[in-house]
């Protein structure tokens, strides 16, 4: 029903979150909650008399099961990685042991967790010991989720998820007619059977950070990361999930090789990356660009469709014609 105001996405008055939240949390008197940054979710910087967190509203398409799984995933992580230099950032927990919250908004429910407040440095992983520290880090935290259980209900980071899903999104938004969708159709579907091909050759296969592109989702203190934002964790490759940090936009093309290996080897002085992980994250590549596209379309309500016209549509043709695919 549209016969009253309805947003597509709102953003909440700090005095309304404190409203609704500082009741339920024993972590002092909220003193200032700062609208910090406008992403995917809106993120707040809380400031109580105990000290700083941060406080996480997720956009409202994201469900409670979707934070649930996300949160017992942090919950299993903080004690297995207990022992070793790699951390994550856990959710502060409620006064009745409850990780998050559901709050009314004016686009429906959304949820919000409150976060331990991360100290460090933003390391983009320009130089060698960063990259084998982060490389030895990212192993630590695979090998830690090849220890966990979830019984929580989640979707596999598989073609569907990285191709097939993504592709109905973009199609729906060009049209069935555009002049454009029988290449996608074409393209998909030949990096689809390339990847099975792969994967029926032996991949590394688990839980995935789905996310891991060395930027802004982990801190570096001393030779110590800790890693945020495990909103896109699931089980998949874990090639792709490492194809994300080797072709990282912000590094200059001459350092991507060397950098790589260095990386790879502080992943490998940990746990294995088989040849044929390393062989199929060409394609990956690949899959992650389709599906940043997808992610482009999705988020259209939320940006506006002025940057996602013939010219963004065609860069990507362009670039996926540039791969021997089809």
């Amino acid at each position: 029903m549209y016969n009253k105001p309805t947003a597509l996405r709102s953003v909440l008055a700090p005095k309304y979150l404190e409203h609704c939240l500082s009741c339920l949390y024993d972590i002092g008197e909220w003193k200032d909650c700062l609208f910090w940054l406008r992403g995917l979710n809106d993120t707040y910087r809380l400031r109580t008399s105990r000290g700083y967190y941060i406080l996480r509203v997720y956009r409202q398409s994201v469900s409670e099961n979707d934070v649930a799984y996300e949160m017992s995933l942090l919950t299993q992580l903080d004690y297995q990685l207990s022992s070793a230099s790699t951390k994550v950032s856990v959710p502060v927990l409620q006064k009745d042991g409850g990780s998050f919250s559901v709050i009314h908004a004016p686009e429906g429910p959304r949820v919000a967790v409150i976060f331990s407040y991360l100290t460090g440095t933003e390391n983009v992983l320009h130089d060698e010991k960063s990259c084998f520290a982060f490389g030895k880090s990212a192993a630590e935290l695979h090998a830690a989720m090849d220890n966990i259980s979830l019984e929580l209900p989640r979707y596999n980071m598989d073609t569907n998820a990285l191709i097939s899903q993504p592709l109905e999104r973009i199609v729906d938004y060009l049209g069935e007619g555009h002049h454009a969708t029988p290449f996608l159709r074409e393209f998909s579907d030949a990096l689809i059977e390339r990847i099975h091909k792969a994967a029926s050759q032996g991949l590394d296969w688990g839980i995935c950070h789905g996310d891991l592109h060395g930027n802004n989702n982990a801190f570096q203190e001393g030779d110590t990361f800790t890693h945020y934002d495990f909103e896109w964790a699931a089980k998949g490759w874990r090639a792709y999930d490492l194809v994300q940090v080797r072709h990282r936009k912000r590094l200059p093309e001459e350092k991507k090789t060397p950098l790589w290996n260095t990386l790879i080897s502080g992943y490998r002085s940990v746990r294995d990356f088989s040849e044929q992980d390393e062989s199929a994250m060409d394609l990956f590549i690949i899959a992650r660009r389709l599906w940043v596209m997808g992610l482009d379309v999705e988020f259209i309500h939320d940006s506006g469709a002025l940057d996602f016209t013939e010219d963004w549509l065609e860069e990507f043709i362009t670039e996926f014609r540039s791969y021997p695919m089809v």
